[in-house]
């Protein structure tokens, strides 16, 4: 089946992301709504959206508007339309007669409804009908979210349903999974019932919820916003509703109605306005004392708000086995929940899904654990599961793997789709080398980096590894959301508090080494980036020899920031490539001048298009729309270059002084205007040495050493100053920069 032309039918936050999503995989898209004048206002807010909705806004164009009485006729002439109005049977029964009506005969009809059932949505439809009718649940928002459920009927042409999985993998990027029409599908049934659970069991154990946070988060796999967090940015009103949707839904046996009982704070919050971040707060508030800002965290027992205390596990890693084996509170509640969640999810086997590791797709990419359920069950041991659960009643997947002990009942990954994956590929190398920051799996013809730290953040280890893992063709790429955010900030304040500034000098001069031995390899190094590519990220991106990068990419030198200038080759890196456009040929100076605008104010793109005029990605650099394939295309790229030749150093000249003077100037203007303070002018100052060339004139040549020495003796008497380190501990405690 060929799509070529789709219409979105409904303009909220879903119908927008889903054609701006559509935009951005060069489908023409036309949007309806009950005036042309909404659907114009949606198109407005998709352009101005942040984050971004589009990888190109150039293309907002191609998203045409119209309203649903005068335009409706542009539904003959689409391959696919998407309802996504508002969750009103009436009103989507009425829609879909008018469709049916109109539509070209075999065209796909489908709802992004996350909570109404298929039979209940197709009840007026007739089987031939039906035949082309399914649920698209997309999930939000929808260019970031990997997810995307199609549910199915017991009419529909499969081979059509299949040709819609197909194309949602392959243009829109999508991990598309086919669910039976089950309550909340796959990834909410799983998702809301893990988080119930988290929930009532720390109100059981009477946690703060700070400590509850503090486990059923990044040690557990789960984002860091843990599940009170994560029930304040979902909206505590609208979770509400979600939970009464299926309390309506569910058997009065299912497991899921004891966890989805109301409770009486979460009623209280609710009715005071107290609705999460959207409203004057929720579990967690931010008050204001004076002209700071204090984050406060509720007490489950008295409904009374205290400062929010850091809860340190000692666990930086996801490590679900040390996490359960904890003798103290932090580990029982962990294997309570943990435990739990694997046996409300293998109780629904084969009901939701067929294939258990449908589950745990549905769980990381749209709810991004680190891992599902029965990954997680996996992890543990068998044996070791079942010498500690209590009971398994009525679970036939429970009971048939007590019988077998089966420590290999998982079986391959990511079934749900033919593409060969990293997930898919990593078990079958023949040797795996691994750290405490990074794993080498070594294949025969080619090896894959993978970075396991926070964030893939660098330090000795992680470059240990980019180091011997050269011996072969090389690629590093990463199955988490991140490339790498950059150097540990974290790593390199421990030796700044200590004064030992030895140390941190000779780990930079470690990093540039490891980018030089990437860059100069005799075999072909691959980047293969998604999400934060940035600073120390971004330097052994931008020194690999070939890059294939996912369209949802956040890449850029941020350094300034902290207080820093880049001192694993980015600077140099982005003069070389800026001095080789038609305008440096002429004017020595233009390159250093725009490197210098790029990197001071730390611009960041957050796509691959958007990278290109940066020149943080070059333009034969490969776009990848689904990030499952970004291990074959990185593949590719090796066995397209089996001759491969490593580049020659590059050669700068560069003006010096009168260079410097030049952007000293710009920074005068910057710091006269107020938008940069006294540690601006210094950090500035410092990056105008670099890109000058330091103590050079423009008829001497420097090599690439030079550049390195100048970044590191730079990014040194910076890192040595108060008013960086406070810039980097600030960073650190809040997320936000310090401009000081």
């Amino acid at each position: 089946m060929d799509i070529k032309k789709v219409v979105v039918i409904g303009s909220g936050t879903m119908g927008s992301g889903i054609a701006a999503h559509l935009c951005n995989a060069g489908i023409p898209v036309t949007l309806l709504d009950l005036t042309t004048e909404i659907s114009e206002k949606a198109r407005e807010r998709i352009h101005k959206s942040r984050p971004p909705l589009l990888i190109d806004k150039t293309k907002i164009n191609n998203i045409n508007v119209g309203n649903i009485n005068e335009n409706f006729d542009v539904v003959k002439d689409a391959d696919w339309i998407v309802e996504a109005v508002v969750e009103r049977i009436d009103i989507k029964h009425n829609i879909y007669e008018k469709i049916f009506k109109n539509r070209k005969k075999g065209a796909i009809v489908s709802s992004n409804t996350s909570s109404i059932p298929i039979k209940v949505l197709s009840e007026k439809l007739s089987n031939e009908e039906k035949k082309d009718f399914c649920i698209t649940h997309f999930f939000n928002p929808v260019r970031y979210m990997g997810l995307l459920e199609i549910v199915k009927n017991e009419n529909n042409d499969l081979n059509k349903i299949n040709s819609l999985k197909k194309f949602c993998e392959v243009e829109l990027g999508k991990g598309a999974i086919v669910c039976n029409d089950t309550p909340g599908f796959l990834g909410n049934r799983i998702g809301v019932y893990a988080m119930q659970v988290a929930m009532t069991e720390a109100f059981k154990m009477k946690l703060t919820i700070e400590e509850a946070d503090a486990v059923f988060g990044r040690p557990m796999g789960i984002p860091k916003t843990g599940v009170f967090g994560l029930y304040d940015l979902i909206g505590i009103d609208l979770m509400a509703d979600v939970l009464k949707s299926f309390m309506k839904e569910l058997s009065d046996q299912d497991e899921f109605k004891i966890v989805a009982k109301e409770i009486p704070l979460v009623k209280k919050l609710i009715d005071t306005g107290y609705t999460g971040r959207k409203g004057k707060g929720g579990f967690y508030r931010m008050n204001k004392n004076g002209d700071q800002k204090i984050l406060e965290a509720i007490n489950l027992e008295t409904g009374d708000y205290s400062p929010s205390k850091k809860i340190e596990l000692g666990i930086d890693t996801v490590d679900i086995n040390s996490l359960i084996n904890r003798k103290d509170k932090f580990g029982e509640y962990a294997w309570i929940v943990t435990s739990k969640i694997i046996k409300y999810a293998s109780s629904l086997v084969p009901g939701i899904t067929d294939k258990f590791n449908d589950i745990d797709e549905a769980m990381r990419l749209g709810f991004n654990w680190a891992m599902g359920p029965f990954e997680m069950l996996r992890s543990i041991g068998v044996k070791n599961f079942f010498d500690r659960i209590d009971n398994f009643e009525n679970n036939k997947f429970l009971e048939n793997l007590s019988k077998t002990k089966d420590e290999n009942f998982y079986g391959e990954r990511q079934l749900y789709t033919s593409i060969q994956t990293l997930g898919k590929i990593r078990p079958s190398a023949i040797k795996l080398d691994k750290n405490n920051s990074a794993e080498i799996h070594r294949f025969k013809d080619f090896n894959i980096v993978e970075f396991t730290t926070k964030a893939c953040a660098l330090d000795y280890d992680s470059m240990d590894a980019l180091k011997n893992a050269t011996d072969k063709p090389l690629i590093v790429m990463n199955e988490s959301m991140q490339f790498s955010a950059g150097v540990n900030l974290s790593y390199t304040m421990n030796f700044a508090d200590k004064g030992d500034f030895k140390s941190i000098e000779k780990f930079i001069k470690y990093f540039q080494d490891t980018c030089k031995t990437l860059k100069y390899s005799k075999y072909p190094v691959v980047s293969a980036p998604s999400g934060l590519t940035l600073g120390g990220g971004f330097e052994v991106l931008v020194q690999s020899n070939f890059v294939a990068s996912h369209t949802n990419l956040v890449i850029g030198l941020v350094e300034t920031i902290v207080g820093l200038v880049p001192a694993g080759g980015g600077c140099k890196e982005m003069l070389w490539r800026w001095s080789q456009t038609e305008e440096a040929k002429s004017d020595p100076d233009y390159a250093p001048l725009k490197v210098f605008d790029i990197i001071g104010y730390a611009k960041t793109a957050t796509s691959p298009i958007e990278a290109e005029p940066l020149k943080y990605l070059k333009h034969e650099d490969r776009k990848i729309m689904n990030r499952n394939s970004l291990f074959e295309e990185a593949k590719k790229l090796i066995d397209e270059n089996s001759t491969f030749i490593p580049p020659e150093e590059c050669r700068f000249n560069l003006s010096g002084q009168p260079l410097k003077n030049k952007m000293v100037k710009i920074l005068e203007k910057l710091y006269n205007e107020k938008v940069i303070l006294d540690h601006g002018m210094h950090v500035g100052t410092e990056l105008a040495n670099v890109l000058s060339g330091g103590d050079t004139t423009i008829e001497k040549v420097l090599t690439e050493d030079d550049l390195y020495k100048l970044e590191l003796e730079s990014f040194m008497r910076l890192i040595e100053t108060k008013q960086t380190q406070e810039r980097i501990k600030h960073t650190l405690s809040t997320g936000k920069p310090l401009v000081n």
